[in-house]
């Protein structure tokens, strides 16, 4: 199943506090960036972030999901509908991610 376009208009929504949010359609599926890095993507219509260690800190008890199969395990966002946290995990995954 693919992503709906509905939906990454409404995340991107949501992230609109952010700045420099970009996004790139990827066989039926979105990956989303954050001032030029990839901090996930949107999956079958869930929003996945990267793991690492300060948000399964952050985020301790959250949800991992495997974006397609064969993919590694990803953080689920399930309150997509709270800026507030979304601004905060993704300035909270950026200093940990790689370089472009």
């Amino acid at each position: 199943m693919s992503s709906s376009k509905d939906f990454l208009e409404f995340v991107l929504e949501q992230l609109s506090v952010l700045p420099d949010i970009t996004y790139r359609a990827m066989m039926g599926e979105f990956i989303i960036y954050y001032r030029g890095k990839i901090v996930g993507g949107i999956y079958d219509n869930r929003l996945l972030v990267k793991p690492t260690p300060s948000a399964l800190k952050f985020m301790p008890d959250a949800k991992m999901e495997i974006p397609y199969p064969k993919g590694r395990p990803m953080i689920m966002i399930p309150d997509v509908e709270n800026p507030e946290l979304l601004e905060r995990v993704f300035n909270i995954i950026y200093d940990e991610l790689p370089e472009k």
